[in-house]
């Protein structure tokens, strides 16, 4: 493997580093299907805003493709890389431990890293 592939793979990595971007990342492999960002933001009880700027970095990055349906923009794994890893880092579906907001020490995900 040549250095530049180990250069992707720690930038594909950076962007999963935050966890609300791997719970994003993570909801949509589970579901197998499109989803808006009404739907995740719900899922994660973050506020749109703060979702929707996770889901930029995670465009920006490759990871995920968006399609406007009406006015709705859905959302979808498209990394087969990322969706290989999280095979493997979540076998299982994971138990419900609580939201995001209530797992980041009061930051509440504000701030894409």
């Amino acid at each position: 493997m040549d250095y530049t592939a180990y250069e992707q793979m720690a930038e594909t990595l950076k962007t999963l580093a935050h966890p609300v971007r791997l719970c994003i990342v993570q909801g949509l492999y589970r579901q197998e299907q499109s989803r808006n960002v009404s739907e995740l933001q719900e899922c994660l009880e973050l506020p749109q805003s703060t979702v929707s700027q996770h889901l930029q970095k995670l465009r920006a990055a490759g990871m995920i493709e968006a399609k406007r349906h009406g006015l709705e923009m859905h959302y979808r794994l498209k990394d087969e890389t990322v969706k290989r890893w999280l095979s493997l880092w979540f076998p299982e579906p994971p138990e419900e431990t609580g939201s995001a907001s209530d797992t980041q020490n009061g930051q509440k995900g504000d701030e894409p890293a």
